[in-house]
């Protein structure tokens, strides 16, 4: 199977994972010359026309994805005889499996970045109309400096489709399955959130938030029961952000967020600080027609701070008037009519002959002589508004940050910070503000901002810096997983390849600083990466060695010569432009050598071959 081309241009590998539904090999496009993964379907399959039909549709439906730097590039989708393959972009890294199973509960920042990464490739796609349906860790793949691509985009729709088992599911997955999928309902995008909810649950806390002997009563579990509070697992999450994963995964969909966009902007938001704890209120009764709104299953949410909208000044209402009951005579009306122009009346002569009134009479300049009204007008029956200032906001407290270098994180951020009435925040744009590796315990806080003794307002966000603790040591690990545990520090490594007789071929064998140290973010790290147990061969062939020289430097190396092959003319092509017993050529084990220098396996049986005279 390794050494098979597909339809004369994908060329099959080495396999680099199975599923159910398909394996999946490192490969080479020989037309354009660079390597790909192509996702071959299981045999089992090829008899199933509707679904090879419907799984080459969504692969070339996926392939419209291509343009997101969150989505595997998805390159080409075929048969060739018996196999029908995928062929998409080659991803070297691990997946976020891989990741959790070996790090959780991830720091707070690094699963946040993840899971925006995440929520912006699902909204694209969201957004082209096609859903993913089978959103996990494994199918989160993570690139050397940190990108998020997701994979298997449409496959999942296409095997859920055909492989179904009770209720219409397929249960390879149930651990992150949404609730209405496991009912056998259509996914939709919040199913997508759902199980993105559920994978950053995982990552925060290193735990399913549904565990059971079965995939079945998993699933049973995914409908009926409450997932556990993330701090139960890990209390350095932060409440505002386990409300924000709670919503997340919440039954009913409409209490999820309303897309995978707006997802990604709450984790922003809560990053940025941009969050806050609101209370339950009592809600207000409906009116007598309208059927009350359904409470929310989360018992509080967090939303984005607003400011509040300033108080302005409304006068009451005048007392009204009661007319009193209707007489004889006049009628209310001209009595009231009337009292009103002999009100009037009395005002306009009140400042024609006032000394301080108008100048509406004075034809001269001076006053005309002449009575002055004595009489005043009715006082008015409505009542005059007395100014009010406007009212002032009431000053925020002011607290002074205690120094928290040397705490535990789980303290600062779920006892000393409350208490203080401040809240966690995060910078990830700041690279000397993240987590990194140091002499002081892991989950400790070393640095914070603002600086100890600031004064600052009640609700500030105080970031505060966690060691990961010494640089760890990472001598016999494979260098993928070295790298990986590094590069979670933000170190930069650096790999060079050496022969090694005490570490096997492939794990580091050295590195450089050593283990202990403290480093900033962006330091760099050299790993020495074994070759194994091998030995450069001497330079001896056609260098002008004769033979009996070339025997001493051979066998001093260690190596063991099983043979000397004198070659004549007849076999030696280019017989003259040697010297007599010079050596020629030379095999290891029965391989050719052929770079100066090769690194050969310690003790290996050697063949050496020189011109005859």
């Amino acid at each position: 199977m390794q050494s098979r081309v597909l339809n004369g241009r994908y060329e099959l590998l080495t396999p680099l994972g199975q599923g159910g539904m398909a394996t999946v090999y490192r490969g080479r496009d020989l037309r354009l010359g660079r390597p790909v993964a192509i996702k071959v379907l299981h045999n089992y399959y090829a008899a199933d026309d509707e679904f090879l039909q419907r799984f080459a549709h969504e692969a070339m439906s996926a392939a419209n994805l291509s343009s997101h730097p969150n989505i595997v590039d998805v390159y080409d989708v075929g048969q060739d005889g018996d196999l029908n393959y995928i062929v998409m972009e080659l991803i070297e890294g691990q997946d976020v499996k891989v990741l959790i199973n070996k790090a959780a509960p991830l720091q707070t920042t690094q699963a946040i970045n993840i899971a925006i990464q995440v929520a912006e490739g699902l909204d694209y796609a969201h957004r082209r109309g096609l859903v993913h349906r089978d959103v996990k860790p494994q199918n989160m793949l993570l690139t050397p400096d940190g990108q998020v691509r997701i994979a298997d985009f449409g496959i999942a729709k296409s095997h859920l489709s055909t492989a179904v088992t009770q209720a219409g599911i397929t249960f390879g997955t149930a651990d992150y399955i949404s609730p209405e999928q496991a009912q056998g309902l259509n996914a939709t995008p919040q199913s997508d959130i759902y199980s993105l909810g559920i994978v950053l649950y995982e990552m925060l806390t290193g735990h399913l938030p549904f565990t059971a002997d079965t995939p079945m009563a998993v699933a049973i579990q995914h409908i009926q029961k409450p997932p556990p509070p993330l701090r139960q697992w890990n209390p350095s999450v932060p409440p505002a952000l386990e409300a924000l994963v709670l919503r997340t995964i919440a039954k009913d969909q409409q209490q999820r967020p309303g897309s995978a966009k707006q997802f990604a902007q709450e984790l922003r938001d809560f990053l940025a600080g941009r969050w806050q704890q609101t209370e339950a209120v009592p809600t207000p009764r409906p009116p007598h027609n309208r059927r009350p709104a359904p409470a929310p299953a989360v018992p509080q949410s967090y939303q984005p701070r607003r400011p509040a909208p300033r108080p302005q000044y409304v006068p009451p209402p005048p007392p009204m008037a009661v007319a009193p009951p209707a007489r004889g005579g006049l009628g209310f009306g001209t009595l009231l009519l009337g009292l009103l122009l002999l009100g009037g009346l009395l005002a306009l002569a009140y400042v024609a002959f006032s000394p301080t009134g108008s100048s509406l009479f004075n034809f001269d300049g001076g006053s005309v002589a002449g009575p002055v009204a004595t009489e005043s007008p009715p006082p008015s029956t409505q009542p005059t508004a007395t100014p009010q200032p406007e009212p002032t906001g009431t000053p925020v407290p002011v607290v002074r940050v205690p120094n928290f270098v040397g705490q535990p994180e789980a303290t600062v951020a779920t006892e000393l910070l409350p208490q203080l009435k401040l809240v966690r925040g995060f910078d990830p744009n700041n690279p000397a503000l993240q987590p990194r590796f140091d002499t002081a315990a892991r989950g400790t806080v070393i640095e914070q901002a603002p600086s100890p003794g600031s004064e600052v307002p009640e609700g500030t966000p105080v970031t505060v810096v966690i060691s990961l603790g010494p640089l760890p040591n990472v001598v016999g690990q494979s260098f993928d997983a070295a790298q990986a545990t590094l590069q979670e520090g933000g170190l930069t490594v650096q790999r060079q390849d050496a022969p090694s007789g005490a570490v096997q071929a492939g794990l580091v064998a050295g590195q450089n600083p050593p283990a202990g140290a403290a480093l900033a973010r962006g330091s760099t790290v050299s790993l020495t990466v074994s070759l194994g147990d091998v030995v450069a061969f001497p330079d001896v062939i056609a260098n002008d060695t004769p033979i009996d020289r070339a025997r001493q430097l051979v066998a001093a190396a260690g190596f063991n010569i099983v043979a000397e092959d004198g070659q004549g003319p007849e076999r030696l092509a280019n017989f003259a432009s040697f010297l007599p017993f010079e050596v020629v050529s030379a095999t290891a084990n029965g391989q050719p050598i052929d770079i100066r220098g090769e690194f050969v396996p310690r003790g290996a049986d050697v063949i050496l071959a020189f011109r005859t005279p």
